[in-house]
């Protein structure tokens, strides 16, 4: 493959330059018309660059080594792009698509508009690369940060088969319905979250500074008698987090730090996953959102075009949970050796009864991605009812904890005051 340069006029008459790398000039001359594109000059880029270098070349002199171009990395300019950022721009290009407009265009379009600079350069690049001569799932590919490999894979099942402005419109649909569920399950645990944070404020508040003050008052007022068991055991424990405040906070950032370093292992990580769908009240909301994300996954690309065990490769790396992953590769390889779907999901003890069920009849039907966004789209709504009723289970719960906690440590604070007063009652 050799890189060629080109001068061309598009439709509007406009000049063009930029590079192709295909194999012969004949090619770059083709692509350049299939792009819609008039050459006025296509010339190989290596002879060009020998050329000038011969010519700037003087006798008994050795050439100048320039230098190489500096890529600097400024802070805010590289990394990743919010979802929500994506999602937006996903839906605003296969509107611009899907209306007739050219994807060069579009994207030119977009990239004026957008205020997110790290999108904005990335646009400009994909717009760069696609005049160039490069596909757009080619362009998308180099940028492995923001376009995951659904979201390549699918585009080039579109470019493939001709429909890209329909894989625009069910990536965009694929993208909001996934932060739509994201946002009802961050929603919902904001609340206990912030419970639980004030309530720690409280009690460490209490513990700290309010219980120590109690210990002289109780010495002066008791003269010498000795305090109900729960006080002293409330005492006992506010003096121990008082004066080794910095060993009890090093000790649970310790925890933590112990938590973190098991579930980034192999056994661990599977240990915790599994937790999470099994544990009471959080665990069916995150299992219906992993079946949710499976189903809708797989029957997005499916319907797009893509190869099936191409689309269980991708989806495996997609689930966000290495239960689900192990269920999906036992699919993979069931397919790979031309069986069902259905016996591995069933194997794998995490799909339920229902949801293998409707895969089946899509298996035996040939609707597979038809009955697998049914599943999806129905435990969209199952999500969405068990947020509710997780939320509204949570709720009394923390108000109880809440209550129990600051309770006690007010109840051990009245009980000597309660003795000192039935004995002069006495």
């Amino acid at each position: 493959m050799s890189k060629f340069n080109y001068v061309a006029m598009d439709l509007r008459g406009k000049e063009l330059r930029g590079t192709l790398e295909v194999g012969s000039q004949n090619e770059a001359i083709s692509r350049l018309k299939d792009m819609q594109y008039f050459p006025t000059k296509v010339t190989e880029a290596v002879e060009e660059k020998a050329k000038a270098g011969e010519s700037r070349q003087v006798p008994g002199k050795k050439p100048k080594r320039s230098l190489g171009s500096i890529n600097l990395q400024i802070p805010g300019l590289g990394g990743r792009v919010k979802a929500k950022v994506l999602t937006t721009f996903t839906r605003q290009l296969a509107t611009l698509v899907d209306a007739g407009l050219p994807l060069l265009r579009g994207l030119r379009v977009l990239s004026k508009q957008e205020k997110n600079v790290n999108l904005k350069r990335i646009i400009g690049e994909l717009g760069d690369s696609i005049e160039g001569g490069s596909t757009f799932s080619e362009a998308l590919s180099h940028h492995p940060k923001v376009f995951n490999k659904l979201f390549v894979n699918m585009v080039k099942a579109g470019e493939m088969g001709g429909v890209l402005e329909v894989v625009l419109n069910r990536l965009a649909e694929f993208m909001e319905k996934a932060e739509k569920i994201k946002g009802k399950v961050i929603s919902a645990m904001f609340y206990p979250a912030a419970v639980i944070t004030v309530a720690v404020g409280i009690v460490g508040l209490l513990m700290v500074y309010v219980v120590p003050k109690f210990e002289q008052v109780f010495s002066d007022m008791l003269d010498g008698e000795s305090l109900p068991e729960f006080t002293a055991f409330v005492l006992d424990l506010s003096n121990m987090i008082a004066e080794n405040f910095l060993q009890t906070s090093s000790i649970v950032i310790g925890c933590f730090m112990v938590f973190w370093l098991v579930i980034k292992t192999r056994s661990g990580r599977w240990i915790w996953d599994k937790f999470k769908l099994v544990v009471p009240v959080l665990g069916p909301v995150i299992s219906k959102v992993a079946i949710s994300r499976f189903t809708r996954t797989l029957g997005t690309l499916v319907s797009s075009g893509v190869p099936i065990l191409q689309a269980l490769t991708i989806v495996r790396e997609t689930t966000g949970n290495v239960v689900i992953t192990h269920a999906v590769t036992l699919v993979h390889e069931s397919v790979k050796e031309g069986e069902t779907i259905t016996t591995p999901l069933d194997q794998s003890k995490v799909f339920p009864p229902m949801v293998i069920s409707m895969v089946d009849v899509g298996e035996q039907t040939g609707a597979l991605p038809e009955m697998l966004m049914r599943v999806a789209d129905n435990y969209d709504e199952e999500v969405d009812n068990a947020v509710a009723a997780m939320t509204s289970l949570l709720e009394p719960i923390l108000i109880v904890f809440l209550a129990v906690v600051v309770g006690s440590i007010v109840i051990a604070l009245f009980l000597p005051l309660i003795g000192l007063i039935d004995g002069l009652s006495k």
